[in-house]
């Protein structure tokens, strides 16, 4: 099994994953997970239905501690702490946020949404909150589109404006990680364009890691790629050599369409 590591200079690595197991009772879900994630790039975790990816992923923001019997060993390190011992998880879901592959708006309106969280965290001039609201969705790509309805409910809008709206409902709180699972899978062509589009421009701020089931979003959208397999990673490293020359067979078969 080849775990290749990009090299990277330390001082440039937001996540890392170190001999990271997670079990859910009996069952094995993840295996000796070992990963490096660079700030400020995009990583793309690829691979089939119930390969482990989005567990992974959801365990960065310690999501998963909301099953019931799930454990896990190892560590997995943000800015050099493990968040499984070392952070509190309201701090770390405020550092890490997450938009998962059905877009959830709440049932308010556009501006309530992108409030929420601010407000949670305190902050209630009106001011800063309507600079907040216009700030979010201008790094969404938004704020032309819906500057002038901030008052309409959110579901109201379109399942791509939807989504860009989650975007922007996350990056209010100003966290340092986005996690995207599969954001793009309800989407049209244009609007998936869209998200994509925007992923370029976010990540010159934030680090990202999105999992998807589209190879070729992976290698359009990826500074890096890294193939999992029955709960294992295969090989991680550059998106162009994940796609272009992978040194394990079964990356090369999935990446050619021969299984998953």
């Amino acid at each position: 099994m080849n775990l290749e590591q990009t090299q990277n200079n330390s001082a440039d690595i937001k996540i890392s994953v170190r001999k990271f197991n997670l079990f859910y009772g009996d069952f094995h879900a993840l295996h000796d997970i070992r990963l490096d994630i660079r700030t400020q790039s995009i990583m793309a975790l690829i691979g089939p239905s119930g390969c482990g990816k989005s567990t992974l992923l959801r365990s960065i923001n310690r999501m998963n501690d909301l099953i019931e019997n799930c454990r896990t060993t190892g560590e997995i390190l943000l800015d050099g702490k493990n968040v499984y011992e070392e952070t509190d998880i309201s701090t770390l879901r405020k550092r890490v946020g997450m938009v998962f592959q059905k877009a959830n708006p709440f049932p308010m309106s556009i501006y309530d949404n992108i409030t929420y969280g601010p407000r949670v965290h305190g902050i209630s001039d009106k001011a800063m909150l309507d600079h907040i609201v216009e700030t979010s969705l201008k790094k969404a790509a938004l704020w032309d589109e819906l500057k002038g309805s901030l008052k309409k409910n959110a579901l109201m809008i379109s399942g791509g404006q939807q989504q860009r709206l989650c975007i922007a409902r996350s990056i209010a709180i100003e966290p340092e990680v986005l996690l995207l699972d599969e954001p793009t899978s309800a989407l049209d062509p244009i609007s998936t364009g869209k998200i994509e589009d925007l992923l370029q421009e976010l990540k010159k701020k934030y680090t990202i890691v999105i999992v998807t089931h589209n190879m070729q979003q992976a290698a359009r959208v990826a500074d890096e790629t890294s193939f999992f397999l029955f709960g294992s990673m295969v090989e991680t490293g550059p998106s162009e050599k994940i796609f272009k020359n992978p040194q394990d067979k079964k990356t090369l078969d999935y990446v050619q369409g021969r299984f998953g």
